[in-house]
């Protein structure tokens, strides 16, 4: 068996019947939906139409959801139908951006994740969702689209129908006959930030703290019209900001008479999902990951190296792993159940994956201390077998963000991987030249080396976009937007001004160590919230 659902436009009249009745029946709370209605209008009035479109889980058959979520809260039922249980989600949100249709939200009240599971309860019971049996005009077919007697597959088979990003290679089982690009590509329209009866500027639970960045940050206009407002804006002379405002309104009337098409009603944006947390926790495990590669490294190589170097050394890498995992409990907005990572693991998660690396790699690290103080002797395969685990953690990151599927910029898992572990190289380069200053000029050239590598590494992910418009504009957004600012500091602070220290032979130690690892912050502070800006839907 294999249930889907069927959207037939021609029938759809916009009436919300669907999304008021999937609220009753599951209790939505207010500000967060499991279906919805999206309206788009064409053509330039007297010659003008409105377009409806139900957005809701497509229940896909190799569904990114799934594959990312780490405690199985989210699974696939024999059925086909993509189900959740929410007495063993995390609240990671790691879902959320794995899914390239913006189906699945966080409960203001349970603070959890959820999104239409079929009304899997109803089947069971030998009854159809509730959206169906309530569409006045059965716009919307449920079925099995494996029998195909039934009638979702009958129209599937004779019709001309669509389904939202093949691309994505999702195996979607939501269908829609009459669909048009404009109305299922999220880039084909623009997002404004209120429409009729909503106000968007606004969020609830999870949402409300982000209120405030989605209206300033991510209202997902188009960055060259913005551009193009400013520059109109100059060009005319505003004499005050009333006059700045009524050219930019002038100019977007201009863009969408040409365009003829515009997003007049949607669901609210979710904006920025992962926020400093995530950039901080990749920093602060590259500290951890890189003090205990140099430290390794110097134990064999370097004739000077003493035991309170190796203590401290030992002790930097403990406590920057234990801020790395608290930072990782912070994000989740259900931090009470974070040993479910461990406790109710899905293998093909790296959020499990990297959960198990860090405890072992943290357990392997206590040993090594309890070692030094005893003065035990330095035994070479456990030390190959702890800096092994170092560059595990230290990487594994970048398989994580390659399984948000979602998010087209972050689909480079080995190119993220290098790039995390040269993270760690400049971080333990930067930590061991305070850490032993008499070996600044030998540390100097590999942290030299480093920054370099990961100045070709930034330049190269901003030249060489995954090559979709999602991607291009990420790289647009990345570059000209609100957030470039950061990245432009974390090249120039970060990369350039530390390279020219080193180069210049300049012993301002703390200053180039901060400055390289403040580059990295910055730098993938702007490469992680960026590509959240872009709409799924």
């Amino acid at each position: 068996m294999n249930y889907g659902f069927l959207i037939d436009n021609r029938m759809c009249i916009g009436c919300h019947a669907c999304t008021v009745a999937c609220k009753s029946e599951h209790d939505v709370p207010i500000g967060v939906n499991r279906t919805h209605v999206k309206y788009i209008e064409k053509g330039v009035f007297p010659d003008s139409k409105r377009e409806f479109s139900v957005h809701r889980c497509n229940h896909c058959l190799n569904a990114p959801c799934v594959e990312i979520c780490p405690t199985v809260a989210l699974y696939s039922r024999d059925d086909g139908i993509v189900d959740f249980d929410n007495d063993r989600c995390i609240g990671c949100k790691s879902c959320m951006q794995a899914c390239p249709y913006d189906a699945l939200y966080i409960d203001p009240d349970t603070h959890t994740a959820a999104k239409c599971n079929y009304c899997a309860h109803r089947l069971d019971g030998g009854y159809e969702p509730a959206c169906v049996i309530v569409c006045p005009v059965e716009a919307i077919v449920s079925g099995d689209l494996s029998d195909p007697q039934s009638k979702i597959a009958k129209l599937v088979s004779s019709e001309d129908v669509m389904t939202r990003k093949p691309e994505k290679n999702t195996i979607p089982n939501l269908y829609y006959i009459n669909g048009t690009n404009e109305m299922l590509d999220p880039l084909a329209t623009e997002i404004e930030s209120n429409y009729v009866w909503t106000d968007q500027s606004k969020g609830v639970g999870h949402y409300a703290k982000y209120a405030e960045n989605r209206s300033s940050e991510s209202s997902n206009q188009d960055l060259l019209i913005q551009l193009a407002m400013e520059n109109a804006a100059k060009t005319k002379q505003p004499i005050d900001q009333r006059a700045i405002d009524n050219v930019a309104k002038d100019i977007q009337k201009d863009i969408d008479s040409a365009n003829d098409v515009q997003r007049v009603y949607d669901s609210p944006n979710k904006g920025v999902l992962w926020g400093w947390e995530v950039p901080a926790y990749v920093c602060t495990k590259a500290i951890s990951t890189g003090t205990l590669l140099m430290m390794i490294a110097l134990q064999y190589f370097n004739s000077f190296f003493e035991k309170s170097v190796q203590i401290t050394g030992l002790f930097i890498t403990l406590i920057f792993m234990a801020i790395t995992g608290i930072l990782l409990v912070i994000d989740l907005d259900r931090p009470d159940r974070f040993l479910y990572v461990l406790f109710r693991p899905q293998w093909k998660s790296w959020l499990v994956r990297g959960a198990y690396i860090i405890t072992c790699f943290t357990g392997l690290v206590t040993i090594k201390i309890a070692m030094v103080y005893s003065n035990a002797p330095n035994w070479i395969v456990f030390d190959m077998l702890i800096s092994i685990f170092a560059i595990m953690c230290a990487i594994y990151t970048g398989f994580l963000f390659a399984q948000a599927k979602a998010r087209d910029h972050w689909q480079k898992p080995w190119l993220n991987a290098f790039h995390m572990f040269v993270h760690a190289l400049i971080s333990g380069s930067a930590m061991m030249i305070i850490i032993v200053p008499d070996i600044f000029i030998q540390i100097s050239k590999l942290l030299c080396f480093s920054l370099a590598i990961n100045l070709i590494l930034v330049v190269a992910d901003l030249f060489f976009p995954h090559q979709t418009p999602e991607g291009k504009k990420t790289i647009l957004l990345m570059t000209k937007g609100h957030a470039s600012k950061y990245l432009w500091a974390g090249i120039i602070l970060g990369n350039l001004i530390p390279m020219f220290l080193l180069m210049m032979m300049n012993q301002s130690i703390f200053v180039i160590s901060i400055l390289a690892i403040g580059g990295i912050f910055l730098t993938e502070f702007v490469r992680i919230r960026v590509p959240q800006m872009i709409p799924l839907s």
